[in-house]
């Protein structure tokens, strides 16, 4: 089973007050999307690694893999005007024979555990989304107002999501919606029937600075 994963890296970092997007702020000593590729890479050495990224970051892309000896071997796309739009781009690199994950530069925690789970229940049963329960109280905004809703059988998605190339690619051929705010939603739209599986609680997606440094001590714990 041929394996390819499309490592989505198109933030900005406005939100985290950062002078660079956040797939290069350092974590550990080197920028985050480098994690990121590295765990797909130790986990299957001969998967094919496609990276999304803007354009105007290829140059910088290409400057930060000379500087921390990164030679681990990828193939950089174009990133569109959304995630669905990378996704998309990239997946026109990727052939229809083989199993494809799509996954968040800025979750720079997945590890080789959880991606090789992931790829294995998505060959048993046609594709796989990690997940995990929702652990907070809840409530959804009405026109009226706010009410609790009952947090049993809510889950957070993450990713990597998993899917074979050939189905991922005809979902992707579909217009763009609002509604697509990851893989399995797209698929779903196209008729499939998703499969979760469990998730991992570290395996978190960096958004805001207080991120960043929750993810520098799970990096540290995991070293001590």
């Amino acid at each position: 089973m041929k394996k390819f994963v499309v490592i989505v890296a198109g933030g900005s970092g406005s939100r985290m007050n950062a002078p660079v997007p956040k797939q290069f702020l350092l974590l550990s000593g080197k920028p985050v999307l480098m994690h990121s590729v590295q765990a797909f890479y130790e986990t299957y050495a001969d998967i094919h690694i496609a990276i999304a990224l803007p354009p105007e970051q290829f140059d910088a892309w290409k400057d930060l893999c000379s500087i921390h000896a990164f030679h681990i071997v990828h193939q950089v796309t174009a990133g569109g005007e959304t995630r669905f739009h990378s996704v998309k781009n990239a997946l026109d690199f990727i052939p229809d024979e083989g199993m494809v994950a799509v996954h968040d530069g800025a979750r720079p925690l997945i590890s080789p555990l959880l991606i090789s789970s992931i790829f294995e229940t998505a060959r048993e049963k046609g594709n796989a989304v990690p997940v995990i329960p929702v652990n907070e109280s809840i409530r959804i905004i009405t026109g009226s107002g706010n009410k609790p809703v009952n947090r049993q059988g809510f889950c957070i998605v993450q990713t990597p999501q998993v899917f074979p190339a050939r189905i991922l690619k005809k979902a992707y051929a579909r217009h763009y919606s609002p509604d697509f705010t990851d893989d399995a939603t797209v698929a779903e739209a196209s008729g499939e029937k998703i499969h979760l599986v469990n998730g991992d609680r570290n395996n978190i997606k960096l958004t805001y600075p207080s991120d960043l440094v929750i993810a520098q001590s799970i990096f540290d714990a995991k070293k001590s």
